[in-house]
């Protein structure tokens, strides 16, 4: 008997996990999604990348209920399906993990997991359940996690896998991931590829939104490319690069690391000795330690979130108080009385592009010029007299510096949440660079920022350091400390574990420093 033919055996295929057909979607005058065609293959990775903006989440909301698509058709596993809301995806077999998580943060893990998904009126019965449930998808999927153990008390990263385990509890074939390791260490981001390939060779589909292309190449196997709401490329991953991935997102080649010269240090402008800072519940976060940084230089601060990073931003910044010795210029700052404030660290030449841009860096409801002018208030180009500000004046300063920054759009009349995370953080950094500041503390400059705008940022940052400036680099993201740093210091529990210069040392090493193991030990 002869065997059947191509064409029987093309109209035997399983069909596609997904598949979306003509989707399109607008809100008034923008059009976040236009006409995208995509098919997502059972049991794979799928990865879909694009610019801040570029419409990846609004076509993930589409296929999760939220959003109602102005056209288009969805397929689930060969079959026409409409997903009016969330429950409905729920039903189709699709789970989505966001990248803020769904949580009630005073509930255990269990209960957290069965909320919404209860079976009748006595939740006992419920809970018996989901214990086993839970057990037996920990021992599958490398998922361990504490049942009873309440989530505020857990990592992010064990939190991110209650959220996976509550998509498998409602036994969900499809995973949508949203910028899975944005808030991850890279143990974390290890650990939870493991737990993908594990769901993938259970035959599970995955969707992975990210813009970090490492990522993709490391995990994925198909990727799909977005720009400006257009499907611009499918290719299979292991035929494609970074660098043309990136320039597909982008629509022009892009500098995945900003040329770099030698630094050639000067001077010490910054010297930190014994510093000390103790919170509001009377635990120590910073635990003596010490460092300088001469101008023509970035020193990197590498570490877990949460090792006493932020703690020393602000104590740098005028945010925070604590105690010790810090000289900028050779002239001792107030660490503890009336001069340690922000305005004053500012006329001392010190800029600060804080971690957190919307609570700490910005004021989401005013307009980018008032941003721009926040902490340089009283700069005389400001100031039409002794009791008035130059409003204009101001203006005319905001839209220059937006477009020396490219800001986009570069309406200085916006409000600041107008504006993409990217810009949000380009109007930041126009702020506090164009300044030209003696010392630089920059936490998280890329964080949520997308490939373009990266490159834009680190140009600006290596510019200051070519231009004879200290720069003080916070970031939880390796390699961009190893790509900007001229030298990495690493912090562990309100210490610097070490110091290690990029050329002479690896991911591995600074990973160990970072989980508090020394040099010696490891």
């Amino acid at each position: 008997m002869e065997g059947p033919t191509p064409e029987g055996r093309q109209a035997t295929a399983a069909p596609p996990a997904i598949e979306l057909r003509g989707i399109s979607k607008a809100f008034g005058s923008v059009q976040a999604n236009k006409d995208i065609s995509i098919r997502v293959e059972k049991g794979t990775i799928h990865g879909i990348i694009g610019e801040n903006g570029a419409g990846k989440s609004t076509l993930m909301s589409i296929l999760y209920g939220f959003y109602h698509a102005d056209s288009g058709e969805i397929y689930i596993n060969g079959q026409k399906t409409q997903i009016p809301d969330s429950q409905a995806a729920i039903r189709a077999g699709i789970g989505m993990v966001f990248q803020h998580f769904k949580l009630v943060q005073n509930f255990t893990v269990l209960e957290n997991v069965i909320l919404g998904a209860e079976e009748g009126a006595l939740l006992r019965p419920s809970i018996a359940k989901a214990r086993k449930v839970l057990a037996d998808l920990a021992r599958e999927y490398e998922l361990e996690v504490d049942p009873d153990e309440v989530i505020e008390e857990l990592s992010v990263g064990h939190q991110q896998r209650v959220e996976i385990l509550k998509a498998l509890y409602r036994h969900a074939d499809i995973l949508i991931l949203d910028e899975p390791t944005g808030v991850l260490t890279p143990a974390e981001a290890d650990h939870l590829f493991r737990i993908l390939g594990n769901l993938k060779e259970q035959g599970k589909t995955i969707i992975l939104i990210t813009h970090k292309l490492r990522e993709i190449m490391e995990i994925t196997d198909t990727v799909s490319v977005m720009r400006r709401g257009e499907m611009t490329a499918t290719v299979k991953t292991a035929e494609t690069s970074p660098e043309q991935l990136a320039e597909l997102m982008v629509g022009r080649k892009v500098l995945l690391n900003v040329p770099k010269g030698p630094a050639n240090p000067g001077k010490t402008v910054l010297e930190v000795k014994d510093l000390k800072v103790v919170d509001e519940d009377g635990i120590e976060r910073l635990k003596g330690i010490s460092f300088e940084i001469r101008g023509g230089e970035i020193l990197g601060i590498a570490g877990v979130a949460g090792n006493g990073q932020s703690e020393l931003l602000e104590v740098l910044g005028g945010i925070r108080r604590g105690t010790g010795t810090v000289r900028l210029n050779g002239q001792e700052l107030d660490l503890t009385g009336k001069y340690s404030d922000g305005q004053s660290r500012r006329q001392k030449g010190i800029a600060h592009v804080p971690e957190d841009r919307q609570h700490l860096g910005m004021i989401m409801d005013f307009s980018a010029w008032e941003n721009i002018a926040f902490g340089y208030h009283n700069d005389p180009v400001y100031q039409k007299n002794r009791w008035l500000m130059d409003n204009r004046a101001i203006v005319a300063s905001a839209e220059a510096q937006m477009e020396r920054f490219d800001v986009r759009p570069p309406i200085a009349t916006l409000p600041a949440k107008s504006f993409s995370g990217g810009n949000q953080q380009k109007i930041i950094l126009a702020r506090e660079i164009e300044r030209n500041p003696d010392l630089l503390l920059v936490g998280q400059p890329t964080r949520g920022v997308d490939i373009g705008a990266i490159e834009f940022i680190h140009r600006r940052i290596v510019e200051l350091r070519d231009a004879g400036k200290a720069v003080l680099l916070v970031s939880v993201e390796l390699d961009e400390i190893m790509s900007l740093a001229d030298r990495i210091a690493v912090m562990f529990d309100g210490r610097i574990m070490g110091e290690r210069l990029p050329e002479k040392t690896d991911e591995r090493e600074l990973g160990l420093l970072m989980a508090g193991v020394t040099g010696e030990a490891a």
